[in-house]
């Protein structure tokens, strides 16, 4: 029993399902994630280079010429490499902070366009009453008008 495939039927389905694809993917939140993933991977090399090869050595230097990246020690068989643990923490702490001074920055940004915005809108809001303020006004110079007459 199988169930014959027709072929336009497929084509049908397989543009379809290509143009949902399309649509997705032409979507700015996506090209904006894929750009963030893109610098976050990069900007994370250039902070292991800084931690490898800039802090560890001078904070080696300051605590009596230790190497980060030397110390370890062997249970069995096993070596546990604790510096290079200690130099990873150190640059999940730079990225971290650079992160949340990224976020701060942009939440400051947002909150000055929020503002603004609100200042337009009262604003227009004032405008708009000013104006109902005119009609009632002049509705109210003809009534009177026409009260006299």
């Amino acid at each position: 029993m199988k169930k014959k495939i027709d072929k336009d039927e497929l084509v049908k389905k397989g543009g379809k399902t290509f143009s949902e694809f399309k649509e997705f993917i032409s979507k700015g939140n996506v090209i904006d994630l894929a750009i963030g993933v893109i610098i976050g991977a990069a900007f994370g090399k250039i902070v292991s280079s800084i931690v490898d090869d800039i802090l560890m050595p001078l904070i080696g230097v300051l605590i009596g010429g230790v190497s980060f990246s030397d110390l370890s020690f062997k249970v069995g068989d096993a070596v546990i490499t604790y510096g290079n643990f200690i130099q990873n923490v150190i640059d999940f702490l730079i990225i971290a902070a650079c992160v949340f001074f990224l976020i701060k920055t942009i939440e400051r940004f947002t909150n000055k366009i929020k503002k603004t915005d609100e200042v337009i809108e009262k604003t227009v809001d004032e405008v708009k009453k000013d104006e109902s303020i005119q009609l009632l006004e002049e509705i109210r110079d003809i009534l009177k008008d026409k009260k006299e007459d």
